[in-house]
């Protein structure tokens, strides 16, 4: 972190702090007018308790914010203050059952401030909010749904096969997490854009970078700060975009061929503006890049970690690739026969979840758990209650993905997605893309973590500070 924006984010919490000291025990002793609410604390005036979750989660320990107040407080519910706002933590499997279900019932959309302001049209931000964040992952256009998707399994092969070929084969040497990110962002840009060349990909990457680097951030726009970095980002972005976006429609109403049917076609075709356009964009470049990356990495460092499992793995794919003719690419077929890979897939997600959760408010007055959570209250579901829950798994530190085959887990247990109507949209995008690379990575490599003991911060998805290098082996054909 640079040291202006240590100085603005740190500085002015403790700022805070010293100013608000006398206001301390009175703001923390006060009796609610509501005395049913969950039990907890607010913590510190605006600051509440984020800091000790962001403590939590930079020691690579997200889930002890969680656990120890479930502990403390309540197994079903608990209060707490993040991001300056009021909020209660709905937990365990019966608490994500309720969120997921109530949507637009009890609870509707929310996005902190910092997200909105960084990353969405200003416009948006002020007229409709709420609006924008409700139908932004709830919406699900065409494009993104499995038949359509399917048609996609030979580009994503393809480009998988490239990248391998381009970033991995020429070194003894990789780091996983870099490549990955880069991989998954230039395959979004394909499918979402058509945008294939790769300077335009980097002038797209380079500020998304930047601006996604802020949207957990102390929202100070003053220069130098990583929020105001995020905000100019933000700002670049929404410009190349709205580029794309009108010569797209040029194209189309002059009856052109506009080539693939992308995102940002099939958007245009359902009658959105370039706003509502834009914002989908990036909602869906933040739910299909940083998240299916994140997975990409974790996959690779477990099957360094447990030969016998890459073993079984690379046995699977190998039957997969021997099935296949010559210069034959990768299809719908193909990707269902992917079964235990798939397992392997979910229990890295529960062990490493590329997400943490998601935010909701409360529409109305409601009551849960025997307690009251207030009209305009937010509400936090995470990972963290069940996946590492015994009660749901099992010796939950133990990676085994067998817990996976059959019927698996209980509903509600495993949420790496979220659930319900507002169910990440990408997810059968994320599955595709992820069987596709690992198939493609294990039927070329095999690998080897050069830092053993690598440490993961959660910032806030999972990432190794060194960017877990591995030593890499060629497969002989």
């Amino acid at each position: 972190m640079e040291i202006l924006d240590f100085f603005y984010q740190y500085f002015f919490h403790f700022a805070i702090l010293y100013v608000s000291f006398a206001l301390i025990y009175v703001y923390s002793t006060r009796k609610s007018s509501n005395p049913n609410l969950p039990p907890g604390k607010k913590g510190l005036p605006f600051i509440g308790e984020t800091l000790s979750y962001v403590l939590d989660s930079r020691k690579g320990l997200p889930e002890k914010f969680i656990t120890e107040r479930t502990s403390k407080y309540s197994p079903d519910v608990f209060r707490t203050s993040l991001l300056g706002e009021d909020m209660a933590v709905l937990c365990g499997a019966a608490g994500n059952k309720f969120l997921f279900s109530g949507q637009n019932k009890y609870v509707t959309s929310w996005w902190p401030d910092s997200i909105k302001k960084a990353l969405m049209d200003p416009s948006s931000v002020d007229n409709s909010s709420k609006e924008e964040s409700t139908k932004l992952r709830s919406y699900l256009p065409p494009f993104l749904k499995p038949e359509s998707l399917q048609h996609y399994i030979p580009v994503m092969d393809s480009m998988a096969k490239e990248h391998l070929q381009k970033e991995w084969s020429p070194y003894n040497e990789v780091k996983v997490f870099p490549l990955s990110k880069k991989y998954t962002f230039a395959l979004a840009c394909r499918l979402f854009m058509s945008v294939k060349d790769p300077q335009q990909v980097t002038n797209f990457a380079e500020p998304f970078a930047l601006a996604t680097a802020g949207l957990m951030s102390v929202p100070i726009n003053l220069p130098g700060t990583t929020f105001n970095k995020a905000v100019k980002a933000g700002k670049v972005i929404r410009e190349r975009l709205h580029a794309i976006i009108r010569k797209r429609k040029m194209e189309l109403e002059e009856n052109r061929d506009s080539g693939e049917m992308d995102l940002v076609t099939s958007m245009i075709l359902d009658g959105m503006n370039e706003i509502e356009i834009a914002n989908k964009i990036v909602g869906f470049f933040i739910a299909s890049h940083d998240t299916t990356s994140t997975a990409i990495t974790f996959i690779v460092k477990c099957l360094a970690e447990y030969p016998d499992v890459y073993r079984k793995v690379f046995e699977e794919q190998m039957e997969i690739s021997e099935s296949k003719k010559p210069g034959d690419m990768l299809n719908w077929e193909d990707v269902q026969k992917m079964k235990y890979s798939w397992c392997v897939v979910c229990e890295v997600m529960r062990l490493s979840p590329p997400a943490n959760g998601a935010f909701r408010e409360a529409m109305i007055d409601f009551t849960y758990a025997g307690y009251t959570i207030p009209k305009g209250w937010k509400t936090f579901w995470t990972v963290h209650t069940t996946h590492k829950n015994p009660k749901y798994f099992p010796e939950p530190e133990k990676f085994d993905p067998s817990r996976f085959e059959g019927t698996g887990p209980a509903p509600y247990t495993f949420v790496p997605f979220g659930g319900g109507p507002r169910m990440c949209p990408g997810k059968e995008y994320a599955r595709l893309e992820i069987l596709v690379f690992i198939h493609n990575v294990v039927t070329k490599f095999k690998w080897e973590k050069v830092i053993p003991n690598e440490k993961i911060e959660y910032i806030p998805s999972p990432i190794p500070m060194e960017g877990l290098p591995v030593s890499l082996k060629t497969i002989e054909a």
